[in-house]
């Protein structure tokens, strides 16, 4: 039936517009290399979230005294979320060198929120409820103080311009790496808490991290590779399998806290260079 519009006195076909939309609707949905990458990055962390609460709670609450497999549960759990990382990596990349489909930006964000906002808050709230000398409901906050401080990161990103080759705050993979490394450190409840709101902080900070890019995402990589070989070591309880985890953990930590001291570095010999630029100009 065809409608006419009275101030138009056109017709108005309905059946051709739902046509058009149906046309036009296929090529904002085609996913891309670099899409794939990132839905590999959102089901990492989502089977980082199944092995913590099948591995880890569930024995937990059923009154299992089974550490090992808890030790091969948390060890799954947070090579996923090294693998989620990996993802993450790589779907920039490819999206740099090939094509990106309109979607690229909304799926990065949507999945690093499931592998690097709720997976590793899930992670410390399991903690609090495992763990010997834990507080359930403080690890409950410290949990959602790290799943909020990931959702402001990623919104902040995607409305905030920041200068090329940084980011402002720790970005949330590296963040969300040094939660569990915190975790896996076994410290006092106390001093875990705090470690871990420290890492949120620094997430929404204005501290500037690089970007891995060239060199460096070659050794992020690196890095990366030989956390998940330390991890399979502490979950196959090889010898000296433990020390090399919390090793790995520390170093982790002291990363995160010694990588924005380059960038600070950086941007202070900048700062010297333009000063004696233009001293130099302002000589006759």
């Amino acid at each position: 039936m065809t409608v006419t519009d009275p101030e138009t006195q056109a017709g108005w076909v309905p059946e051709a517009e739902e046509a058009d939309d149906a046309e036009e609707m296929p090529l904002s949905l085609r996913l891309s290399i670099a899409d794939t990458l990132t839905l590999g990055n959102a089901t990492c962390g989502f089977m980082a979230v199944y092995f913590t609460t099948t591995g880890i709670l569930i024995p937990h609450l059923q009154g299992s005294q089974e550490s090992g497999m808890a030790r091969h549960s948390a060890a799954t759990a947070v090579i996923l979320m090294l693998a989620a990382a990996i993802f993450d990596l790589f779907d920039g990349l490819v999206a740099r060198k090939l094509r990106s489909s309109p979607m690229g930006a909304e799926l990065d964000n949507l999945s690093d929120l499931i592998s690097f906002g709720l997976a590793p808050a899930y992670f410390v709230l399991v903690y609090g409820m495992v763990a010997d000398d834990a507080h359930q409901r403080v690890a409950a906050v410290g949990a959602i103080v790290v799943l909020l401080a990931v959702v402001l990161r990623l919104a902040r990103f995607s409305c905030v311009t920041v200068k090329d080759g940084t980011f402002q705050g720790m970005p949330s993979p590296f963040g969300a790496l040094t939660v569990v490394s915190i975790v896996l450190l076994e410290l006092p409840f106390v001093a875990t808490v705090l470690a871990i709101v420290g890492t949120a902080w620094l997430m929404v900070s204005r501290v500037e991290y690089p970007k891995p890019r060239g060199p460096l995402a070659v050794a992020m990589l690196g890095w990366i590779v030989a956390a998940m070989g330390l991890l399979a070591a502490w979950a196959f309880d090889a010898p000296g399998g433990q020390l090399l985890l919390q090793t790995g953990c520390a170093l982790q930590l002291v990363l995160g806290a010694v990588i924005p001291l380059f960038a600070t570095a950086r941007r202070v010999n900048n700062f010297r260079d333009n000063r004696r630029e233009a001293r130099a100009a302002q000589l006759p």
